[in-house]
Order: structure tokens, then sequence, then C-alpha cells
């Protein structure tokens, strides 16, 4: 009984807690790449409460739960090893590169220089394609990138389903 009558107040203040925080989210989203690592770990603790009660609300009456994803390109569009060597600004021009250079094909190569660190630059080439026998396609994509004249080549696959818009890393 406790346990349903906290769901129900945390549901009920969800929606007013997101209204109350979008204009000062909206104020604050140009800073996002300078919070910490403590102010990340809150805001990640705190969206991952929400949404474990978002799913458990959800998910038992088959609402998609997988929008979330569409808010965070970086992650499906670069490898946990290129995104370790790079900022979030970065990670935006690297991802921005790897999207420019998939929808060149074969052969296709975008290059990025960092706005925020002067010795800091990439590129993504797009190695080799593949054909799914159920009507999707795969890319093999290369990103390269330089810090401080030390370079990381790291291959990625790259895979889009039948009829879907975009590519993600799988």
């Amino acid at each position: 009984m406790s346990r349903t009558v906290v769901l129900s107040v945390l549901l009920a203040a969800a929606p007013v807690l997101a209204f109350s925080a979008a204009p000062l989210a909206a104020q604050q989203a140009p800073s996002r790449c300078n919070d910490t690592p403590v102010a990340k770990a809150k805001k990640s603790l705190f969206g991952s409460f929400l949404g474990a009660v978002a799913d458990s609300a959800l998910g038992s009456i088959g609402a998609p739960t997988s929008v979330v994803g569409v808010a965070l390109p970086v992650g499906s569009m670069l490898s946990d090893a290129i995104i370790n060597l790079l900022d979030c600004k970065e990670q935006q021009q690297a991802a921005q590169a790897t999207d420019t250079a998939i929808r060149g094909g074969v052969g296709s190569e975008a290059a990025w220089k960092s706005d925020s660190r002067p010795n800091v630059s990439g590129r993504s080439k797009v190695t080799g394609e593949e054909k799914l026998a159920d009507g999707g396609q795969c890319l093999t994509v290369t990103d390269i990138v330089i810090v401080d004249g030390e370079e990381t080549s790291v291959p990625k696959r790259m895979c889009r389903a039948k009829g879907a818009k975009g590519f993600a890393k799988v």
C-alpha cells in the first residue's frame, strides 16, 4: 500500500518538476559541457530514477520507452574509446562528422577541428558497406582522433534496419 502511495506521489510530482525545470534547463543548456562529474552523476541519478518510475508505469501499458535515445545521439554514433578522449563539444563535432561521412557512403570522409582545445582534431571515414538479408544496411566507419599529436583510430559498425531513417552503432 505504501509503495502505491509513494509511486502515486512521484508520478504526480514528475510533470510539475519537469515543467518547472524546463525554463531553467533551457537557460543552462549551453553550459552543459562545463558540468562537473559530480553534477553529471546527480543529474544521471535523478534522470534514472524518473526513468525507472516512468518505465514501470508506462511499460505495463505498452508505451514506447526508447524515445530517450533520440536525445543523446553521441552515444549511438561514437565508441566509448573516442568519447573518453573528447570533451562534450568535441563529441558533438565527431558525431556530426560521422553523420556527414555516412551520408556520403563508402569512401566518404568528414574532418573536424576542436573549437574548445587547440591540438585536437579528427575525422570519420566510411570504409565498407554490407547489405543485410532483411533489407537493412551496415557500414564500417573508422573514427580517427588526434589529441596533442597522438592518433587514435577506432573502427565501428553502424547499421540501420530496412525503412529506418538513421544509422546507429552496433
